[in-house]
């Protein structure tokens, strides 16, 4: 048994990217899709990490995952402000609602 390679990373990243996509694009409720968003930015983070681990050797790649990180924490707390701004008006936090905004 050697380990774990890249091509594992890589496949565990593609997976949580699907997971995320499918979130997105089957759920009508706001925190689903705000989880779906966190999902697919976290196989991202896995994919920064596993290439400057597997790849180059260098932190360059943790670095990126850093600030990725720091984006969404930033997004879920302006994405659940907007969620608690919705529910204050309509009483659900159903994305179909939400279309309503644009007249």
């Amino acid at each position: 048994m050697t380990g774990l390679q890249l091509t594992d990373y890589l496949n565990l990243a593609a997976l949580m990217f699907c997971l995320g996509l499918f979130a997105i694009v089957s759920r009508r409720n706001t925190v689903a899709v705000l989880m779906g968003v966190e999902l697919i930015l976290n196989a991202a983070n896995l994919n920064f990490v596993a290439f400057s681990h597997y790849v180059t050797g260098a932190v360059t790649g943790h670095i990126f995952a850093a600030f990725v990180i720091m984006l969404a924490a930033a997004e879920a707390a302006v994405g659940l402000a907007i969620v608690l701004v919705v529910y204050r008006n309509f009483r659900n936090i159903n994305i179909d609602s939400v279309s309503t905004l644009r007249n």
